[in-house]
């Protein structure tokens, strides 16, 4: 049930009116019967692996609860009784404890994750290994059907148990409002990725209708729908005649070819949670923000903050504050300081922290050398940023660069989307070594005459969808450039006469019917990151 499809427009309207229909105390088990009718309708089977986490991550944070309140309640009983040797026994027992509880829970759930995911990319590089070496054995393949939002559901549950163990929120005591939290309807398909104190709570209460909210709501599905339907479903044409026949292009066709992908990715995964974000806020539910603009970042980190922010959250705060923070990085920090002196033995944990975090984050865009690849790249610009920052700040000093105009502010915002459409090279291309190809016939070739000549109108797109391409890419910067400069569009539409108003959303109701896939004669195009 895509929600690009009229079904879904269907279900979100039926959910949203039962929703405000029936008794207050009862909204929450409208939101749980939907969730699953919604996975079931989608995926079917597989449901078992969302009950199995579900199930398993909820007992969990139960058994880790019990584990903090007993801790608590024998500290506050021996309050006048117990060492300070007692205190700190009873503190390193208690830890034990909830680690063990907590390493099982991760691994059961991390290890599904892992063999329906990356079972047969082990399998394949394992036996490629074997063949290297004439070993006539081989691991057989297996035919996996991987469940619909596997990854986004296994990484919000993982980071409730954590956050019980760490005590930052308390244990879930009712399994079907947990159920709701891991499969909330909008959000399981492609996130965000929600922390329980963000959520839960939201998910739970009871809401009344408010024509404000439902407003913004509708209006930010219609957004949503835009950039999917006329956007991504329409440079898609492109970018698949460019990357699966690569070898029929080069030098600026290539490129051009990773800055429609940047292009296509973001319309599709930000339109995607923006009808997640939209559906969600009519029924007062609101969903953490998941873009903040990222083609006006100013460099690979910033781009970051603002890309897929619930993923980057994640895994800085469940993994690369945990790994450098740590003992063993801290004492990899001392040793390093020895051999590379203070500056660069500093930032060695910090890079081997890093590397390891986008490490995750490439591995769990898929199973691929490719993914492996494009996390790798952006740690290492991300660190080399950082590494070299003193030396640029010596360059700007030194022929007294003005860093506070805007050619300077245009220069980094170029080049950070240079970068970041370099590493779409790996993301999109069919596999590493063809990525690895097209950046050599890339960089080997000048040939700006194609950008004039015709050439773009070879690339499955007539003239009339170019034009119509590059209207709606138009309306995105400008909406974009708004909420840059913290102006709120949605605000400013409701603000005006009524007249004016309803033709705005009228424009916009049409042109996602005539010039959306459904106006174009194409099929809908599935969300990228459904995959994932």
């Amino acid at each position: 049930m895509a929600f690009n499809s009229f079904t879904f427009l269907i279900f979100a309207v039926a959910v949203i009116t039962f929703y405000f229909s029936v008794p207050k105390r009862f909204q929450w088990i409208v939101l749980l019967i939907a969730s699953y009718a919604f996975y079931l309708f989608s995926a079917r089977w597989v449901v078992v692996f969302l009950l199995f986490t579900t199930i398993t991550t909820f007992y969990t944070g139960l058994l880790i609860g019990r584990v903090n309140d007993n801790y608590r309640s024998a500290l506050s009983g021996g309050e006048n009784t117990l060492t300070k040797e007692q205190r700190k026994r009873l503190a390193i027992e208690s830890k034990k404890q909830k680690q063990i509880i907590l390493l099982i829970a991760l691994v059961v759930n991390f290890g599904i994750l892992a063999f329906m995911k990356y079972f047969n990319f082990f399998a394949m590089n394992v036996n490629s290994i074997l063949k290297l070496i004439t070993v006539d054995q081989s691991i057989p393949l297996i035919s996996l059907l991987l469940p619909l939002g596997i990854s986004f559901y296994t990484f919000q549950s993982a980071g409730y148990i954590i956050d019980v163990y760490r005590d930052k929120v308390k244990p879930d005591k009712n399994i079907a409002k947990f159920a709701l939290f891991v499969s909330f309807f909008p959000q399981i398909v492609q996130g965000p990725i929600s922390r329980y104190n963000d959520l839960a709570l939201q998910l739970y209460e009871s809401h009344n209708f408010d024509y404000t909210r439902a407003k913004f709501g509708a209006q930010l599905i219609l957004w949503g729908l835009f950039k999917k339907m006329v956007i991504a479903d329409r440079i898609v044409i492109a970018v698949d005649t460019i990357f699966n026949n690569y070898l029929d292009y080069s030098g600026i066709t290539l490129f051009l070819g990773a800055v429609f992908y940047s292009l296509q990715v973001y319309c599709d995964f930000s339109g995607g949670i923006d009808i997640a974000r939209g559906v969600a806020q009519i029924m007062g539910i609101e969903l953490t923000k998941n873009f903040e603009r990222p083609f006006f970042a100013t460099s690979i980190a910033d781009f970051w903050r603002r890309w897929h922010i619930t993923l980057g959250s994640w895994t800085r705060d469940y993994i690369f504050y945990p790994l450098s923070l740590s003992k063993s990085f801290a004492k990899l920090g001392r040793m390093s300081r020895k051999f590379f002196g203070s500056y660069l033995g500093k930032l060695l944990p910090t890079f081997l922290a890093m590397l390891i975090t986008f490490l995750v984050i490439g591995i769990w865009h898929g199973a691929s050398w490719k993914f492996v690849a494009y996390g790798l790249y952006n740690g290492v610009l991300i660190f080399t940023g950082i590494l070299i920052e003193p030396f640029v700040g010596k360059i700007i000093k030194r022929f007294q660069i003005r860093t506070n105009v805007f050619s300077w502010h245009l220069f980094n915002l170029s080049l950070t989307f240079f970068l970041v459409s370099i590493g779409r090279y790996f993301s999109r291309a069919n596999d590493f070594m063809d990525a690895l190809r097209m950046l050599k016939r890339t960089f080997t070739t000048f040939n700006p005459w194609v950008l004039y000549d015709g050439s773009l109108n070879q690339l499955g797109l007539s003239e009339r969808d170019m034009v119509l391409l590059i209207l709606a890419v138009v309306v995105l910067f400008v909406v974009d450039l708004f909420q840059e400069r913290g102006l709120s569009v949605r605000q400013i539409i409701s603000e005006q006469n009524l007249v004016f108003r309803w033709g705005v959303y009228l424009l916009a109701v049409f042109s996602i019917l005539i010039f959306g896939i459904y106006g174009i004669g194409y099929e809908p195009a599935d969300f990228i990151y459904m995959g994932f």
